[in-house]
């Protein structure tokens, strides 16, 4: 097995043994997608205009309370001072810990928006643009959450020159 799907795997079945984690994104995505509904009233032409706004903003805001700990938990346990040693690309090892988040985050978010985007009254070819457009976006998020996080992580360190791993 590459390096690359090592350090997938790893970083998948360390989510694994803590599925709290993930299920607090998903709840509050379909709890913050669900309030909107609620809140605005049952008008379904303007339910209809915000949905994919309130959907792909409710998306961006669950998919950054799990960005925190990209790096911190290797930061930490110094996983990340072995990363930065072994002779392991570090582009790759950056782009399989944001393939990670996607998948047990991003993924999970674009996949259930649909089911919640019924609750605006949307219709078949509206729910799959907005199903369409987070599974392309959700990895954007994921990636740019990630140089965030390695920024913030570089900032926070005071032994670890995390500064080498690759912002893009």
């Amino acid at each position: 097995m590459s390096g690359f799907a090592v350090l997938l795997v790893r970083d998948l079945a360390l989510v694994l043994r803590r599925p709290g984690d993930v299920a607090v994104v998903l709840a509050f995505f379909v709890v913050a997608v669900t309030l909107f509904p609620l809140g605005i009233g049952p008008e379904t032409n303007l339910l209809q205009r915000v949905a994919a706004g309130i959907l792909w903003c409710a998306a961006l805001f669950a998919a950054m309370l799990s960005l925190e700990r990209l790096f911190a938990s290797d930061h930490e346990d110094g996983a990340l001072d072995l990363l930065l040693l072994s002779p392991a690309s570090l582009e790759l090892a950056s782009l399989a810990k944001c393939l990670a988040h996607w998948i047990v985050t991003g993924l999970p978010l674009a996949l259930l928006a649909p089911l919640l985007g019924l609750s605006f009254g949307l219709d078949g070819p509206a729910l799959a643009a907005v199903a369409v457009t987070l599974l392309v976006g959700t990895p954007t998020l994921s990636l740019i959450g990630g140089l965030a996080d390695r920024k913030s992580t570089r900032l926070n360190s005071s032994h670890t020159d995390i500064s080498r791993m690759p912002s893009s």
